[in-house]
């Protein structure tokens, strides 16, 4: 059976749900290898050569000579410049394009490292650190009030349209009780990204 067009490497974590999900929602057809954290997979020789950094999520395009893409943000991006002709995951407004890739950038270089390093110092540090964990835990909080300000003027999505922001956020915002970040810090308005993705949460 001939390959589907993207092949997706994967495992069920914030990160791995952002290719998952761009891929869905454009509709392209894609294979699923999930990859085994416990047997540390993602460092074995033949995954490294699709992602030298040893991490998920990773793409291969079987229609572009194999060609494999890493990072998370940078497979949306891909996926919308290569695969998005209704322009689903960003939108052909110049400003409105731009905001949304700001908003991916902030995610990638700020919601999701922090928020992960609040979950490791919360419950898979080898000893309790206090400083870490309120460090991690209060700064993930200042991020999620940043984004709750984004949203207070009633708008559904971060840039006003749906778009790769959003997909961006949505796992971390779905975890967030995981470090320990109380849902006080939500308004109504944060909490849509929830119902639109994962209405049971």
């Amino acid at each position: 059976m001939a390959a589907k067009t993207i092949t997706l490497y994967t495992v069920g974590t914030p990160n791995g749900w952002k290719a998952s999900i761009a891929l869905e929602e454009i509709a392209l057809p894609y294979d699923v290898k999930h990859i085994s954290f416990k047997t540390n997979e993602q460092k074995e020789e033949w995954f490294l050569k699709i992602n030298p950094n040893g991490r998920i999520p990773a793409i291969v395009d079987n229609a572009r000579g194999a060609f494999p893409v890493f990072e998370s943000g940078a497979i949306l991006l891909y996926l919308a410049e290569h695969y998005d002709p209704n322009h689903i995951l960003l939108p052909t407004d110049a400003n409105l394009r731009s905001e949304a890739i700001q908003w991916l950038m902030w995610q990638m270089g700020g919601l999701g490292p922090m928020m992960g390093q609040a979950n490791h110092f919360s419950r898979y540090a080898p000893e309790k650190i206090e400083y870490g964990i309120a460090r991690y835990r209060n700064e993930t909080r200042r991020l999620f009030e940043v984004m709750e300000r984004q949203l207070s003027d009633g708008r559904e999505y971060l840039i006003g349209a749906y778009s790769v922001a959003d997909i961006a956020c949505f796992g971390w915002v779905a975890c967030y009780n995981y470090p320990g970040v109380s849902l006080e810090v939500f308004d109504k308005q944060m909490l849509n990204i929830l119902d639109i993705f994962y209405p049971t949460y």
